[in-house]
């Protein structure tokens, strides 16, 4: 790309996301558009870098509630810049939430393995 308006089609491409998920970022305010005379969405060269971001940030576990709260950052190089309080502060909220669920399916399964060795004599049944 050499810094001109893309069309979402080249967005996609040069950052690994799907229009799919481009045209959600955009529903969620995350990124932005114009439409060209054909209709088509036609994005700035500042998109690149701004869905990169969006990307490291999913990618790292945060989802997009989280990465709203990021959005003056969004435009920069976030993987190599020092992290914030509130990014760190965010980042360890959703680390509990995901620690949450993990022990809650942990429960679950043994649950289930407990139950299953009950009825099966401790042996578990063939798939």
């Amino acid at each position: 790309m050499e810094g001109g308006p893309v069309r979402i089609g080249e967005l996609a491409r040069v950052t690994g996301a799907t229009p799919r998920a481009l045209r959600h970022y955009e529903h969620e305010g995350l990124i932005a558009s114009r439409r060209a005379s054909n209709g088509y969405r036609v994005y700035d060269e500042g998109a690149v870098a701004r869905v990169r971001n969006i990307r490291y940030l999913l990618a790292a576990g945060l989802v997009l509630e989280d990465v709203r709260a990021f959005l003056p950052c969004l435009d920069g190089d976030m993987a190599a810049a020092p992290p914030s309080e509130g990014g760190i502060r965010i980042a360890l909220d959703r680390l509990a939430v995901l620690d949450a669920r993990v022990a809650a399916q942990t429960e679950a399964r043994d649950r289930l393995a407990a139950a299953l060795r009950r009825v099966t004599g401790g042996s578990r049944p063939a798939s």
